[in-house]
């Protein structure tokens, strides 16, 4: 009994993962530790309608070269390696070699992940992943007279930076290499709205403000704000990181559990078994 404990920690509990890109990674890590898991992916991300725009955006960054690049997210540098891939030729290659030669700054680990992947690092790295820390970590740097090239998040035009970059005399060019879509029919997301007003869940663990957003516009209309409010006052909210916890304080949603420094899965799982696990029962 005691090795089952040690083994499966999470035994009797459920937990719901709103996760898309990652979510068998995140529900495998969960499961062998013996939780019941629902998944309801709520959003997922498809690359930008307009290629060609994303494609002459790459071409100018190869023959128009910059002089930083802010990357904001992972898959945005992945979204635009595949647009390179597709395009053929040696543009992909032309690409990551141009990524080499400009100064790379990087809002939070999974872009850095990113440019590890292709054999690149970062040059500069937020003071905390978010556009804040971005800034935050430029404000003492000289942008008078420099290119810079900004990869944003979605279709958020993210105008403080753009406008921090401006006001600092930089030029600035920017893409938006994806998109956001629904994942599930609304009828999948109602399902995890009700398992948590009936109160069968111990916990659901958010991994993107994205997430947050579309479970708020579904709740509304099922139930209304106050009442999704209240049915997740009675489990444990866990949040990757601080964007995703802003996101969710500021529908006054209270968040229990979050990794102190590394906003990642595996340290977000270990805070789930700090707060579900054998201890947290005795």
């Amino acid at each position: 009994m005691r090795d089952e404990v040690e083994t499966q920690p999470l035994a009797g509990r459920h937990i719901a993962l709103p996760e898309s890109r990652e979510l068998d990674l995140f529900a495998d890590m969960l499961l062998t530790r013996g939780a019941t898991v629902l998944r309801c992916p709520l959003v997922s991300i498809h690359d930008a309608p307009d290629q060609a725009l994303v494609s002459a955006w790459i071409d100018s960054f190869i023959n128009e070269p910059c002089d930083d690049l802010i990357l904001l997210t992972g898959e945005g540098l992945r979204r635009l390696l595949a647009t390179a891939e597709r395009a053929g030729g040696s543009l992909r290659e032309d690409f990551i070699a141009r990524l080499g030669q400009v100064r790379k700054l990087t809002r939070g680990p999974k872009p850095g992940t990113a440019l590890r992947k292709i054999g690149l690092k970062s040059d500069l790295v937020a003071v905390e992943p978010t556009t804040e820390g971005v800034i935050r970590r430029l404000s003492t740097e000289n942008l008078q007279g420099r290119r810079v090239a900004v990869q944003l998040y979605g279709t958020e035009p993210n105008l403080p930076l753009i406008d921090f970059l401006r006001e600092a005399g930089a030029t600035v060019s920017s893409v938006a290499p994806y998109v956001y879509a629904d994942d599930v029919e609304d009828a999948r997301v109602e399902e995890l709205i009700a398992a948590i007003l009936d109160q069968q869940l111990d916990a659901v663990a958010f991994t993107s403000a994205t997430q947050v957003r579309r479970l708020f516009q579904i709740g509304r209309r099922q139930c209304g704000e106050q009442a999704l409010i209240n049915g997740l006052r009675q489990l444990k909210v866990a949040a990757v990181g601080p964007v995703v916890a802003d996101e969710l304080r500021e529908r006054d949603v209270r968040v229990d559990l979050m990794p102190e420094s590394s906003f990642f899965m595996k340290p977000l799982v270990r805070e789930l078994v700090k707060s579900l696990g054998p201890a947290s029962r005795e």
